[in-house]
């Protein structure tokens, strides 16, 4: 029984983290835009109505220390900075999808 405990635990503690970076507000939402091409930070924000700069700027930050999104910045001026969602970001499409059919369902 105690084998079992153990195993629920380690289980739990994986979904836990793993609701808490993409359950966040708004996080889920730029993850979505950006599966569907967006990668300026202007693009995100003008397609999530009601989406602050200031919390854009953190849910990215936050989204590229989990290495679901890369940051790059081209030598220019101004500078350009653009958003991809990273290899482990774009295998959240499904889970996205299967949350977005969940809500869509039991509305």
């Amino acid at each position: 029984m105690s084998e079992r405990v153990e195993v629920a635990t380690e289980v739990c503690a994986e979904l836990h983290e793993s609701v808490e970076l993409i359950g966040k507000r708004w996080t889920g939402a730029i993850i979505s835009v950006m599966l569907s091409g967006a990668n300026h930070a202007c693009d995100i924000r003008n397609a999530i109505p009601g989406l602050s700069d200031r919390l854009l700027t953190e849910r990215l930050r936050e989204l590229e220390a989990a290495a679901i999104v890369q940051r790059d910045v081209t030598d220019a001026r101004p500078p350009i900075v653009e958003y991809a969602l990273t290899p482990k970001g774009v295998a959240l499409a499904p889970v996205l999808d299967a949350l977005s059919a969940w809500g869509k369902s039991w509305k």
